[in-house]
């Protein structure tokens, strides 16, 4: 059973995943904003609840697999592994440097416990349809993540992964979609619209969840609705804020792949803090 005391431990971490990623930013000079601070309590239930993995043991044959499609907004994926205990913390100032394990987009062969290295959108669900795949031609019951951003539905590439895993049944596949509503250039339903999108993932035979993205507990039970869906992928539409946590640039679409300055980030860090939990699992 997941406590209120658990969610508000797990809301806390997501805060100081939401610190680290700014601190990474302003240090690199370089990267997005918007998107990883949206992300921050999808990442945290991830890393710290939903996923079955071993921080000491990334290669674990039983661990669940988290795809990351969007890999520009990677800087809250190492956040919340490195608060996980994957790498130090200190590590995540060394974003985008040369010679670092972080780079601006997740690199499988530098960093253990990435699966995939990203970098064209719409990409990132198809190696996870594949990767459920083998998994159930196996006999393994590994789950399967797909974190996705709303922009890159845009791609065809992502329909056709989306049309081979609901005929493939893959009952072992979640994807996660960032429905923040915008893009590069301007909101999504400007740029490309996208809905009805709910009604299209329908159409391709997935099971649709949609949630807060910043709820918590609802991030948590849809997860684990997918797993109990054998017959068909599950899809979760999480409705975020980007830059959630700092409300002057929260839905501003200029913060997309802008990084904070010094001062900006002193100042985000100070609206931050004032939202700091307290944290007593075993990760502190």
């Amino acid at each position: 059973m997941l406590s209120d005391a658990r969610v508000r431990e797990l809301e806390a971490w997501a805060v100081k995943v939401r610190e680290t990623i700014v601190e990474m930013l302003a240090a690199a000079k370089s990267g997005h904003t918007a998107g990883p601070l949206g992300m921050a309590d999808i990442f945290t239930a991830l890393y710290f609840y939903i996923l079955k993995h071993d921080q000491k043991n990334p290669e674990w044959a039983l661990r669940d697999r988290l795809v990351l499609s969007n890999g520009h907004i990677v800087p809250v994926r190492y956040a919340a592994m490195a608060h996980a205990g994957y790498f130090p913390v200190e590590e995540c100032l060394t974003l985008r440097k040369f010679g670092s394990r972080l780079q601006g987009h997740p690199e499988r062969l530098r960093l253990p416990g990435l699966e995939t290295t990203s970098g064209p959108l719409g990409s990132g669900l198809g190696q996870a349809a594949g990767m459920a795949l083998a998994l159930r031609m196996d006999g393994k019951k590994n789950r399967v993540y797909c974190c996705l951003s709303d922009g890159e539905h845009d791609a065809g590439n992502m329909w056709e992964s989306a049309m081979f895993a609901g005929n493939s049944k893959l009952g072992n596949l979640t994807a996660i979609v960032d429905r923040n509503n915008i893009q590069i250039d301007g909101t999504t339903e400007v740029v490309m619209p996208l809905e009805p999108l709910r009604a299209k993932w329908e159409a391709f035979n997935w099971h649709v969840l949609e949630v807060d993205g910043h709820n918590m507990r609802a991030i948590i039970d849809a997860a684990e609705e997918a797993r109990a869906i054998p017959e068909k992928p599950t899809v979760i539409i999480a409705h975020t804020i980007p830059g959630k946590g700092v409300k002057h640039i929260e839905y501003d679409f200029r913060w997309h792949g802008k990084p904070p300055t010094p001062e900006e980030a002193a100042s985000f860090l100070r609206e931050l803090r004032t939202l700091t939990g307290t944290i007593t699992s075993e990760h502190q």
